[in-house]
């Protein structure tokens, strides 16, 4: 790995499985990890998320909810594909509704007007809720998740690089991890 990562937990912590992200970063900043990676606790601050990037990193790996279709439980691990200058026609700032798509929008909006550059590489590691409703803690299955996503962010942060499994957010049912 080279360069600086960033591991952002994003989600509301009030609506149920939402809440993936920040509990997942939680476990990870009891973790011994490199010490080019910062963990951060973003929650539902998409803009302090999009200006702290600024700061520049070479890598962002996004913690969230991502309702694919699977069972609730099931990891993702989705390199987002950067569609270019069209992002910047479609950064609107709600501070309530910044979804990673929206953030990363703003982002390339900042950059361009500031010559700051992007992080070269985003990934997503995703967990399939299965409630999103408004309550407080996860469910069962997305709970169970959390030590398991912990787990992969240390085999991608520490060196265990192998073929992904889930790198096209395919579900990750194997021990492969994207190369960071």
């Amino acid at each position: 790995m080279s360069g600086t990562v960033l591991v952002a937990g994003i989600g509301n912590v009030f609506l149920g499985d939402d809440g993936f992200g920040v509990e997942t970063v939680r476990a990870l900043t009891r973790r011994v990890l490199p010490a080019d990676v910062e963990v951060l606790d973003i929650g539902v601050r998409g803009v302090h998320l999009a200006y702290q990037l600024l700061d520049g990193y070479d890598t962002l790996i996004l913690v969230d909810a991502t309702a694919r279709g699977e069972a609730p439980g099931t990891l993702y691990v989705i390199e987002h594909a950067d569609t270019g200058a069209d992002d910047l026609e479609v950064a609107v700032i709600d501070g309530h509704r910044m979804t990673p798509d929206a953030v990363l929008a703003l982002l390339n909006t900042l950059c361009a007007g500031t010559g700051a550059e992007p992080p070269r590489r985003t990934l997503v590691v995703g967990c399939e809720p299965a409630c999103v409703e408004e309550r407080v803690g996860l469910s069962p299955p997305v709970s169970a998740a959390v030590p398991e996503a912990v787990r992969l962010i240390e085999q991608m942060l520490c060196g265990e690089r192998r073929t992904p499994p889930g790198g096209d957010g395919v579900p990750v049912h194997g021990p492969g991890v994207p190369h960071l």
